[in-house]
This record gives C-alpha cells, sequence and structure tokens, in this order.
C-alpha cells in the first residue's frame, strides 16, 4: 500500500507586494508571470461579515488565485481522502495570494471586526456544472477555534 498524496500539499501561498504611495498604498495582486499563474478566465469578488462563514465549496476544473485586499479571512482546506485541514489567515495584514488547486473543498470566514472582501483571480470562467457544494455542517470544523 502506498503513500497517499496529500491535496492539501498542492495549496500554495505567495506574498504579496503592498508598495507605499502618497495618497494610498498600491496593492499588486497577480501578473501573468507570477509562479502559480494557471490562466485567466474570470475575477470576482465576495464580502464575508465579521464572523460570518461560507462554506463547502469545491471546484472540479477552477484553479483559484485568492486575495483579501480589505480586512482579514480565514480559509480552511479539507482534504476528504485523510480527513486533514489546511488552514491560512490572510487579509491586510498578512497580505498574501492563496493558489488553490482544483478539487479541494475549502471554507471561509470573515475574522475582521468590519466586512472583509476577497477577490477570486480564476482560472476559468464560473459554470454551475464545475462546483460542488455542501452544507456547513457536513464537514465537521470547528469555525470558532
Amino acid at each position: 500500500m502506498g503513500i497517499k498524496h496529500n491535496q492539501l500539499d498542492k495549496i500554495e501561498c505567495f506574498p504579496l507586494k503592498k508598495i507605499p504611495v502618497d495618497g494610498g498604498n498600491v496593492m499588486h495582486c497577480i501578473k501573468n508571470c507570477d509562479e502559480g499563474f494557471d490562466g485567466f478566465g474570470e475575477a470576482y469578488f465576495s464580502w464575508i461579515e465579521p464572523n460570518s462563514v461560507k462554506a463547502w465549496k469545491k471546484h472540479l476544473k477552477m484553479t483559484m488565485n485568492l486575495i483579501v485586499p480589505v480586512g482579514e479571512v480565514k480559509f480552511v482546506f479539507y482534504c476528504s481522502e485523510n480527513k486533514k485541514f489546511r488552514v491560512e489567515k490572510i487579509g491586510e495584514e498578512n497580505y498574501s495570494r492563496i493558489k488553490v488547486p482544483h478539487g479541494i473543498w475549502f471554507g471561509f470566514m470573515g475574522i475582521n471586526s468590519k466586512e472583509s472582501l476577497v477577490l477570486n483571480v480564476a482560472s476559468c470562467l464560473h459554470d454551475p456544472e464545475e462546483v460542488q457544494r455542501l452544507d456547513v455542517k457536513k464537514i465537521n470544523y470547528n469555525w470558532v477555534k
């Protein structure tokens, strides 16, 4: 019996640049020459309220590039094969991009005192047939810890 590959090891986190400029910072997001860039399909924003949870979702084809330019968000990734979790917290204080390949269950929670803004730069266009969803209670995770 061979060692099972851990899907969660495929997730990559890249620090992003904030460039101080008079009148307000410039915040980098993603360039087509960046490590981990897998093409462009669309980009969209999702607001998350403090202590709210949006979970669970798994893309079948899409690679996500998640960035939080406003607030702070806890992302939780779940590997159904070995029942393990991976947590990444990003936002204004830890300004980074999380690259998430397809096939990984994920959810996220607003951990800022105000609304947070999530940007997904996706490798393909949104397709309702390309995504699977589960009720938040279907994967046992303690979001409060």
